[in-house]
């Protein structure tokens, strides 16, 4: 898995937004890109939905979703919905 330094914290900003800010289109593109680094197929994300903090539901323009969150360790992980 590679190394998200950058990612992982501008990640973990965004995860740390309230839930208003979800649909913000910072968010969506932030989350669209650590899908990206993390290599999982999805192109745009067209909406997010916050479950916790650190924790979003995103659904994709392909039609895939998946669960982004931070985990224990401090990791941004992406779980196929």
């Amino acid at each position: 898995m590679p190394k998200l330094t950058s990612i992982g914290a501008v990640l973990a900003a965004c995860l740390l937004s309230p839930a208003q800010a979800a649909e913000s289109v910072t968010l969506l593109k932030d989350l669209s890109s650590a899908l990206s680094v993390l290599g999982q197929p999805c192109g745009p994300v067209l909406s997010a939905t916050r479950q916790g903090e650190n924790d979003h539901v995103v659904t994709c323009k392909d039609g895939n979703r998946y669960r982004v969150f931070i985990n224990p360790q401090g990791k941004v992980v992406a779980q196929k919905q």
